[in-house]
C-alpha cells in the first residue's frame, strides 16, 4: 500500500533545540524500561522518558499476576506447552523456553526488591487463570499486582543516582542517521523541543488499546512507540493480534475497568441475560479456555440474546473470600451500587494487549542499529497469534533485563565523544483549515472497534482502511504543536498498519478470527506479516 506515513512529525533544527547527552535512553517507564533501567551498569548515565507520571502505565494496572513455575508439582516443560498451545504455531519455541525458565529468576529478584506478593504461611498463593495447566500465578494486594510490582520497581530505580527520570515528557521520533537510532526528539512543556542523544536507546512504551473504543488500557496507551519506530524504519510485525479481553466492567458512566481473568480463576460463571451458563455451549475447558476464545462465545452470546453485555457470576462463591480475594474491584462495583457477592457484574470484551510491535531478536535488539525494545512494543514470538494470561508482565521483566543489560554493555564500548548530528526536520505549510481532533479520535475509535473488533470480515476490513487512509491524507501531513495532535497521528499510523494486516490475512488464527474465513489455513497463512514504512 502507499505509505502517507511522514519521517517526522514535527519540524526542528540543531541550532534552534537544545541538546542533552545520555549513554542509555529508555522511552517508557512501565516495568519493561524500569527493569532495563536496573539493568544499565551504575557507571553509566541514563534517562528514562515518561508521557505522564511514572506511575502512568500498563503494568500499574496490571491485576491478575505474574505466571511463572513455582510450585514443586508444576513443571517448566508444562508451562511452555500450555503458552504453545494459546499462541500456536506462530510462538517462537526458542523464545517461550528462554522466557519460562527465566520465570523463578526475575520473580525472585521482585521479592529481593520488596515486591510483596500474597501468601499463606509463608508460602506464595499461586492463583490459575485461563490457559493454564496449573496454579502458577503469583498476585498482589489480590487484585492490584501491577501497583505492588510497580512500586517496588520504582522504589528500587530511585535508588540509582545514574537513572534520571524525565516525566510528563512526550517522545516525538526517533532520531536516526546512516541506519543507526542515535536518540530521540522530546517535548515538554517547560522546555520545549530537545534533542537528546544516546549512545544506545530502549523502546518500552507499552501498548496501543487506545485505538479503540473499548479499551482496559490507560489513556497514554495511544501506540506511540509502535509508530515513531515504524516511522524511523523498523519492521513491525503481527499487527493484526490484538487480544481482547473478555471481562470488562460495562457500567454507563463507568472506566472501562479490568475485571481479572482470576476471577474465572477462582470459580466464577459466566452468564448471559437469562442468567444461562453458556460456556458449556462453546468449549470444554468453560471458562478457563484462552481469551480469545472466551471472547468470541461472549460476542456470540451477546447476538444471540441480543443483550449488550453478559455477566459474571460469583454468588456461588464464598463471599468473604471473594471481599478478600478481589477487594479492588469490590470497591469499584461499589461506587455503581454492586456488591459482587450478590449481584452479578456486567463485563464484555475490550482491547487488552497488543501482540503485535516492533520485531526483536531473543535478546531484544531491532533491526535498527543502536534501538532495543521490550514490553508490549514488540513483537518477541512468545505469544504467537494468543498472549497467555499473565505472561505478559513476565515478557516485559525478563526482556527489559536482557535489553537493559545489552545496550549497556553496547554503550560501555562505545567512546564518550558525543556530536550532534546535523538532523533536522523542515517546517510544513500551515493549513488555514482548522481541524476538529476529539472528532476524528471518535470517529477512529468507533470505527476500530465495529470494523477490526474481535470478529471481521474482509468487506468491513476494507471500508475501514479506505476510511483511515482518506483520514491518514490529511492529518499526518500536519504539523501540530502538542500531544494530542501527535497521539491522534501515531494512532492513526497503527490503526492503519492493524488494519491492513488483518485485511490481508484471510484466514482465522489466535484473536484474529475473521468471519469470512473461518478456518486456520496454515498452508497458506503459518507466518508472520510485516510492515516497513517506504522511504
Amino acid at each position: 500500500m502507499s505509505d502517507p506515513v511522514p519521517r517526522y512529525l514535527v519540524p526542528f533544527h540543531p541550532k534552534k533545540q537544545p541538546h542533552h547527552f545520555t549513554d542509555v535512553l529508555i522511552i517508557g517507564g512501565g516495568l519493561a524500561g524500569l527493569r532495563a533501567a536496573l539493568a544499565v551498569d551504575p557507571a553509566l548515565n541514563v534517562v528514562v522518558i515518561t508521557k505522564e507520571g511514572i506511575q502512568q502505565s500498563n503494568s500499574n494496572y496490571a491485576q491478575g499476576g505474574i505466571a511463572g513455575v513455582l510450585d514443586p508439582e508444576d513443571r517448566f516443560e508444562d508451562h511452555i506447552a500450555d503458552t504453545l498451545t494459546a499462541g500456536g504455531s506462530l510462538c517462537d519455541r526458542e523464545v517461550v523456553d528462554f522466557v519460562v525458565r527465566e520465570a523463578p529468576i526475575r520473580i525472585n529478584e521482585l521479592i529481593h526488591w520488596g515486591t510483596r506478593f500474597d501468601s499463606d504461611r509463608g508460602e506464595l498463593t499461586l492463583g490459575r487463570e485461563g490457559g493454564h495447566s496449573q496454579n502458577r500465578i503469583v498476585h498482589a494486594l489480590g487484585d492490584a499486582t501491577g501497583r505492588e510490582i510497580m512500586r517496588a520497581v520504582i522504589e528500587q530505580a530511585a535508588k540509582l543516582k545514574n537513572v534520571h527520570a524525565w516525566q510528563n515528557t512526550f517522545t516525538l521520533d526517533l532520531l536516526t542517521h546512516d541506519g543507526i537510532c542515535r536518540g530521540a526528539l522530546v517535548w515538554n512543556a517547560q522546555h520545549g523541543k530537545t534533542l537528546v542523544w544516546a549512545k544506545q536507546t530502549i523502546l518500552c512504551t507499552g501498548g496501543c488499546g487506545q485505538v479503540y473504543r473499548e479499551t482496559t488500557n490507560p489513556p497514554v496507551a495511544t501506540g506511540d512507540g509502535h509508530a515513531m519506530a515504524y516511522r524511523a524504519g523498523a519492521e513491525l510485525r503481527d499487527m493484526e493480534f490484538m487480544q481482547f479481553h473478555p471481562t470488562v466492567l460495562y457500567i454507563a458512566g463507568s472506566s472501562r475497568s479490568l475485571i481479572t481473568e482470576a476471577m474465572r480463576g477462582e470459580g466464577a460463571w459466566l452468564v448471559d441475560r437469562h442468567g444461562h451458563r453458556f460456556m458449556p455451549d462453546y468449549d470444554p475447558r468453560l471458562e478457563l479456555a484462552p481469551r480469545d476464545v472466551v471472547s468470541q462465545a461472549i460476542v456470540e452470546q451477546m447476538e444471540k440474546t441480543r443483550h449488550p453485555n453478559v455477566y459474571l457470576d460469583l454468588t456461588h462463591l464464598d463471599a468473604d473470600f471473594i471481599r478478600r480475594r478481589f477487594p479492588g474491584i469490590a470497591a469499584t462495583c461499589a461506587e455503581f451500587g454492586l456488591d459482587i457477592t450478590r449481584d452479578r457484574i456486567p463485563v464484555r470484551p475490550g482491547a487488552h494487549y497488543m501482540i503485535g510491535g516492533v520485531t526483536v531478536d531473543l535478546y531484544g535488539r531491532t533491526a535498527i542499529d543502536g534501538l532495543w525494545a521490550a514490553g508490549e512494543v514488540t513483537s518477541t514470538g512468545l505469544h504467537g497469534a494468543n498472549r497467555l494470561a499473565s505472561n505478559s508482565l513476565l515478557e516485559g521483566l525478563v526482556y527489559g533485563a536482557h535489553a537493559g543489560e545489552g545496550a549497556s554493555k553496547a554503550a560501555a564500548r562505545m567512546p564518550d565523544g558525543f556530536a550532534a548530528i546535523p538532523l533536522e526536520n523542515p517546517v510544513e505549510v500551515e493549513s488555514l483549515e482548522a481541524l476538529d481532533l476529539s472528532d476524528i479520535r471518535n470517529s477512529l475509535t468507533s470505527l476500530m472497534w465495529r470494523s477490526v473488533g474481535v470478529r471481521r470480515t474482509g468487506e468491513q476490513l476494507a471500508e475501514a482502511l479506505t476510511s483511515i487512509d482518506q483520514w491518514c491524507r490529511y492529518v499526518l501531513r500536519r504539523q501540530f504543536n502538542d500531544p494530542a495532535g501527535w497521539q491522534l497521528q501515531n494512532m492513526l499510523c497503527i490503526a492503519r498498519l492493524m488494519t491492513a494486516a488483518a485485511l490481508e490475512r484471510r484466514e482465522s488464527r489466535g484473536v484474529h478470527l475473521r468471519s469470512d474465513y473461518r478456518e486456520t489455513d496454515d498452508q497458506n497463512w503459518n507466518r508472520h506479516l510485516g510492515f516497513k514504512r517506504n522511504p
